[in-house]
């Protein structure tokens, strides 16, 4: 049997399992945050999130697990989380704890369909920038994200933001200023309350100018289509795994790889 016929399969199964088990619990549609994206919803009151993704692209053969925590504080107009990205470097055969982000959201507009929520984050150097897992300094991230409701069934949401990190070293401790700017939109389809087909694009570019020398810039782009699904129980969990394909095209062409997605979301109390 193929891998398209396992994949095939796979998928099928997952949607009769879903379908079969909804009647266990309400029905809670997802909003849950995309793979390379992020929605405009922060998260409700009362209501904790805890999110897993794990990246393997075949060409570099590098890996990435980020493991982020979001709750309200106290209520969704205000959101704190982190994120830790734990990432294995093929070339350098090193892995490790890269820089942990703190993020701040503030839930602009919630209302008419449409969601607005600005990010700003604070990236510590907590990577060991000689392995190549970090900056050795810390570093500023503004994120703004915006969802739209189009219909019952479709679902867009896009990104702009970008990323300053001051006298960055690189592995042999080269400082220099890291500019960044990245950029994404997203499709999701409704097929069920509680299983969605994605498509996603998104990339970025970064301008590297060092302390003494000449500006260096380096873009990737991917689109990323995928699944995912919710399993909503009667205790308040709703559990949201999903699977996707990130695939390079122009600055990232020839690279490509798979993504597995997995979130918990539930009561605080």
């Amino acid at each position: 049997m193929t891998f398209y016929k396992q994949l095939h399969y796979f998928i099928l199964a997952i949607f009769m399992f879903t379908s079969s088990i909804v009647f266990a619990a309400e029905v809670k549609k997802i909003q849950d945050n995309s793979f390379l994206l992020e929605e405009a919803y922060n998260q409700e009151d009362g209501v904790i999130q805890h999110i897993s993704a794990f990246q393997y692209m075949k060409k570099s053969k590098d890996w990435q697990y980020t493991f982020v925590q979001e709750w309200p504080v106290p209520t969704q107009a205000h959101q704190l989380s982190y994120t830790i990205p734990v990432t294995y470097l093929h070339d350098n055969d090193t892995n490790g704890i890269g820089d942990i982000m703190l993020n701040y959201r503030y839930q602009a507009v919630l209302k008419d369909k449409i969601a607005l929520s600005p990010r700003l984050s604070l990236i510590l150097p907590t990577g060991n920038y000689q392995k190549g897992l970090g900056t050795d300094t810390a570093g500023y991230q503004l994120n703004i994200p915006l969802s739209v409701e189009l219909s019952d069934k479709f679902v867009s949401h896009w990104n702009m933001g970008a990323t300053y990190t001051p006298r960055a070293k690189n592995a042999a401790g080269e400082k220099a200023n890291v500019s960044g700017f990245n950029y994404g939109a997203s499709l999701i389809y409704f097929a069920t309350e509680n299983f969605n087909l994605m498509l996603e694009a998104a990339g970025t570019s970064t301008e590297i100018s060092p302390v003494n020398g000449q500006r260096t810039t380096e873009g990737t782009f991917f689109i990323n289509p995928g699944i995912r699904f919710a399993i909503n129980l009667k205790s308040g969990l709703q559990i949201v795994p999903g699977i996707s394909v990130p695939i390079g095209i122009g600055p990232s062409e020839g690279e490509y790889g798979g993504l597995v997605y997995l979130s918990f979301e539930h009561p605080m109390f």
